[in-house]
């Protein structure tokens, strides 16, 4: 089976879950043993469906050549240096007026130099990958992107660094020698790149490697966040997947907090009073009761917050952090004109909707899409409906039915 649109089969029709495919355990025990603890090196053999329907060479080609992609969407590298996108793009003349589209003659160019390609964001401009990582990303509930790093033989592309992000590293085509070495810098946070360690790294790279293994097409590497690594294509044009996982992390916990801690300590006038006139600028002695009564007005702030304050925050982030599933607007217009009794509709995938009582009998049902006012007399459908995510037309009103259709609530199940 080859990576094209036409012919792809979701996950969920495979037999097995996203994450399953990717490792030879059960979800609960990569959980338990193995995520975000060490690199784990899976052999195609292991794994209980292959991974050639998501990506391939044609998929490179079409992306580069068919697709109209934009720099943002791709980087050159050679010897460890990033080329600038002026040199591997151009316009894209008569009724495109970009001056950035990827050029295909120019990429060619690079390529045969020895140059890397990387094909970035593909969890929004492929198909199959798109399906699988949105899948991948409810599994694990972190939010998950793709790239693909296309390299010519014996080519190292990047030279060692480490990500702020877990990755899965799936082996679409030909040989990568990878050397894999302990964190210089534990659970590295966004804001926290290899480039502000960059010593360290270096004098990491230096040393043996804690791992050296070679990934053949089929194998997947797990390698959580902050373990420097490097790799090298042998034999041939070398084609690999990552998938980034953005992970959630208890700092996230801690920005939400100090927000809402923030929010209320303001709501105190004495925090918000100005302070005194001070012409020689901020004097330590004089300062000081100031700085103990905010730091004491965000202590009691800080305990007066419930946890579910905290996971509703954190539940709207994740929300915008992904994207429900692909809806075609002309086929969704169309199937809500055709609405019958009978159809059987269901919750568009990943649009994650809740259900949020109101005050007065009423609720909200809450989404990656827009809040949709749910009034008293249909609460009770609205329960079935994110409950068992599928409900008949006639269940839910032909005339609400439509409504969620527009909405993009709603899909006719396939």
């Amino acid at each position: 089976m080859t990576a094209g649109t036409a012919d792809r089969v979701p996950t969920h029709e495979r037999g097995h879950s996203a994450l399953e495919r990717l490792v030879p355990f059960s979800p609960e025990e990569f959980a338990r043993a193995h995520w975000a603890r060490a690199p784990v090196v899976t052999r195609a053999a292991d794994l209980a469906d292959g991974l050639t329907d998501l990506f391939g060479e044609e998929s490179v080609d079409e992306l580069v050549s068919r697709r109209g992609l934009r720099a943002p969407f791709l980087r050159v590298a050679k010897n460890g240096r990033t080329l600038g996108d002026r040199e591997f793009t151009q316009g894209g003349g008569v009724g495109a007026s970009v001056a950035d589209q990827v050029s295909d003659d120019r990429l060619l160019g690079h390529f045969a130099d020895g140059a890397t390609i990387v094909l970035q964001g593909l969890h929004r401009t492929w198909a199959p990958l798109l399906d699988f990582t949105q899948q991948l990303a409810e599994e694990l509930g972190h939010p998950v992107q793709a790239n693909a790093y296309v390299t010519p033989s014996q080519n190292t592309g990047f030279s060692d660094h480490y990500d702020v992000h877990d990755v899965f590293v799936l082996q679409m085509r030909g040989e990568k020698r990878w050397r894999v070495r302990r964190p210089v810098h534990a659970a590295p946070l966004r804001d926290e790149p290899w480039t502000g360690h960059r010593v360290e790294v270096q004098e990491a790279a230096l040393r043996e490697p804690d791992q050296e293994f070679t990934l053949r097409a089929g194998d997947v590497l797990y390698l959580p966040r902050g373990w420097v690594h490097s790799a090298t294509a042998l034999g041939g044009v070398s084609i690999h997947l990552t998938l980034g996982v953005h992970v959630w992390t208890r700092r996230h916990v801690a920005d939400e907090m100090v927000a809402m801690a923030l929010a209320e300590a303001s709501r105190d006038e004495r925090v918000r009073a100005s302070l005194e006139l001070s012409s020689g600028g901020f004097d330590h002695r004089a300062i000081t009761p100031d700085v103990e009564l905010v730091r004491a007005a965000l202590v009691g702030a800080l305990q007066s917050i419930e946890p579910a304050a905290v996971v509703d925050a954190l539940e709207a982030r994740a929300r915008a952090a992904s994207r429900p599933a692909p809806v075609g607007p002309l086929a969704q217009v169309a199937a809500a004109h055709a609405l019958s009794p009978d159809t059987v509709l269901r919750l568009r995938p990943h649009v994650a909707a809740r259900l949020v009582p109101g005050d007065d009998g009423s609720a909200t049902l809450r989404s990656r899409l827009a809040d949709f006012p749910v009034e008293a007399h249909d609460v009770g459908t609205f329960v079935a409906l994110v409950a068992d995510g599928e409900l008949r037309a006639d269940m839910v009103g032909l005339d609400l039915a439509r409504r969620l259709m527009l909405a993009g609530l709603l899909v006719v199940e396939d």
